[in-house]
């Protein structure tokens, strides 16, 4: 009988204990904002001591493109360069200036896209409010200090174009 009460009393301990399973869920998601180099910038040397892409000057102004396929989601976050992401070795200290504008839309009610940005430092934010295309020129001049000429060799920048969801 002692027995029967104990595989009664462990099957009631086991019957009553509960097994979980931790069910995963994945998805992914495609942005639908995407960001393309149209034109890539060159820096002209117009004098010994500067370095911009303004076309009068030899240079070219860089152009990305943004395509939006979802309407008020995403904000376009565009910053022209403050440094040199490769160059020679450098003695003095580069002024930076530089400047981000709407070239380009693919529709009328992205007209409103460069009054309505918000600029800060260095940066321009976009709020993308309609599908479509809009291309963004960047300038960008840097000046070596005092006035001294820079040194020969090849120099980089880069343009920070990021496409942020609301």
């Amino acid at each position: 009988m002692e027995i029967k009460q104990i595989t009664l009393a462990a099957l009631c301990v086991f019957s009553a204990s509960s097994y979980a399973e931790d069910v995963p869920i994945t998805g992914t998601v495609q942005s639908r904002c995407i960001i393309n180099t149209e034109v890539a910038g060159i820096y002209g040397n117009p004098n010994a001591y500067t370095l911009t892409t303004t076309p009068a000057d030899g240079g070219v102004l860089p152009v990305v493109r943004y395509d939006v396929s979802l309407a008020d989601a995403y904000t376009a976050k565009i910053t022209y360069p403050t440094s040199f992401s490769s160059s020679p070795s450098l003695n003095d200290t580069v002024a930076w200036d530089g400047s981000v504008n709407v070239q380009e839309v693919s529709d009328v009610a992205m007209a409103d896209y460069d009054t309505d940005a918000i600029t800060y430092d260095q940066t321009k934010e976009y709020d993308l409010t309609a599908t479509g295309s809009t291309w963004f020129k960047i300038a960008s001049s840097a000046t070596n200090g005092g006035n001294r000429a820079f040194p020969s060799g090849t120099y980089r920048a880069v343009v920070q174009a990021e496409c942020i969801a609301k």
